[in-house]
């Protein structure tokens, strides 16, 4: 039973379930926002522009005692798109800035790479990286008059 509570430990404590728990509150919090806009913004518009006035009951159908919320539907429907949206865009606009950096890191070695190489001494014979003052290539053995340099 110790063992299992330290796996569980252990799995918690794991950055990416952190990161997990946090998306998750925000969200919530997100979702919070988005519904406000629907019903408070969006939804007394539609209603407005359609001629149903700002009550959503025209579009809800009472049958008997019960009613079927069709706009409550159509709310739910228009919270998931803004909310699908924006995620969207987060994640494009995430995987944009992924991929600038990446090019700019990639532009960085590659300069650093340029340099070291124009620093470093080779080998006459072999065409090989030797280190700076050799007097012979570790790679063919070569004799490597007055030392390695650049």
């Amino acid at each position: 039973m110790s063992g299992f509570f330290k796996e569980f430990r252990e799995f918690i404590s794991r950055g990416n379930v952190m990161d997990m728990a946090i998306g998750v509150i925000i969200g919530g919090a997100f979702t919070g926002i988005v519904t406000s806009l629907t019903s408070d913004v969006l939804q007394p518009f539609i209603h407005i522009v359609t001629g149903g006035g700002t009550e959503v009951s025209g579009l809800d159908v009472t049958v008997g005692d019960t009613t079927i919320g069709f706009s409550n539907f159509i709310s739910a429907i228009i919270n998931f798109l803004i909310i699908a949206l924006i995620v969207f865009c987060m994640v494009k606009g995430m995987n944009k800035l992924e991929k600038t950096v990446q090019e700019s890191a990639n532009k960085l070695l590659n300069k650093q790479k340029e340099e070291e190489a124009a620093t470093t001494p080779v080998c006459p014979h072999c065409l090989e990286e030797v280190k700076a003052g050799a007097t012979r290539c570790p790679h063919c053995g070569g004799e490597i008059p007055g030392g390695a340099h650049v």
